[in-house]
């Protein structure tokens, strides 16, 4: 078994915004990536993107001194994944989609190599049943934007293996994240309280009670919340929120966690939030 250094190999699937980011992350630490998208056109937009949140990081001092930065690669295959020490699935928060891709994955890869999803809110153990071998699937909640957010939730499925746990709390170390376990349920921890508050403060602003940037001060100023609700909501994506409460709302069988009218409205008029350039604020162009 591979031992979890700076020069681990690593595979992450899909290049969109997390993927994107979490590369940036991973080669600002050292660690090489192979980044796998089906779309050519996506993954040109993925190495601008890491490029743009590689040199924001230097400027914000968010990278290790005297570290180089390590080699990206792009791939259309899953081909990488069979010489990968880590696998990062980092693909649109659809169940289906997420099992036929790590049933793939976990076709080629090396026993006990961990299999990471980056899931905000599908159980680990359900994803786990599409994996060849279960116990290798671990769930990590990266935060937008990784290489600033500090802290990961790592997520412990049922099956998933002590010893696969273990090297990917390393890997995240190696990446200078600190982690925190939890145990499995929909949402976790993190999606499960952020969520249903996003989805509250939207329905506030559909309402007419008060503005985005009124919700969003009066989250700073009275209850502490660092950058407000709706603008943590264009950070992560309106299409990705709605998707993941779709989720929740699913899993757990309340239905108040389905998105309301006022997210919906936004996404179907492409308002995606700081990706598309405009969610619940404008802001000028589609920021990389």
């Amino acid at each position: 078994m591979a031992t979890t250094t700076s020069a681990t190999r690593l595979t992450v699937l899909g290049a969109g915004t997390m993927g994107a980011g979490i590369s940036a992350l991973a080669i600002g630490h050292g660690v090489p990536v192979t980044l796998v998208d089906v779309s050519a056109a996506v993954l040109d937009r993925a190495r601008a993107s890491i490029g743009h949140q590689l040199r924001l990081a230097r400027l914000m001092d968010a990278l290790p001194h005297g570290r180089a930065t390590a080699e990206l690669r792009t791939a259309l295959t899953l081909d990488s994944a069979a010489e990968a020490d880590v696998v990062i699935e980092a693909i649109t928060e659809d169940p289906a989609v997420k099992a036929k891709v790590l049933a793939e994955v976990s076709a080629l890869t090396r026993p006990g190599t961990p299999l990471v999803s980056n899931t905000s809110g599908i159980p680990i153990d359900e994803l786990a049943g599409s994996a060849l071998r279960p116990g290798e699937l671990v769930g990590t909640h990266f935060m937008n934007p990784p290489y600033l957010i500090g802290m990961a939730e790592v997520v412990r499925g049922p099956r998933t293996a002590p010893e696969v746990l273990a090297r990917v709390q390393t890997l995240l170390s190696v990446l200078g994240r600190r982690t925190v376990v939890v145990g499995d349920s929909p949402g976790f921890v993190t999606s499960r309280l952020l969520h249903p508050m996003i989805n509250d403060a939207a329905r506030i602003v559909g309402a007419g009670t008060a503005s985005a940037e009124d919700v969003d001060t009066l989250m700073q100023g009275c209850l502490g919340h660092p950058t407000g609700p709706l603008r943590t909501a264009d950070l992560i994506g309106l299409d990705n929120l709605a998707d993941a409460l779709a989720v929740l709302a699913e899993r757990t069988g309340n239905p108040g966690y389905q998105p309301c009218e006022t997210l919906l409205a936004h996404v179907r008029a492409g308002r995606l939030g700081r990706k598309s350039g405009q969610g619940f604020y404008d802001y000028g162009e589609a920021q990389p």
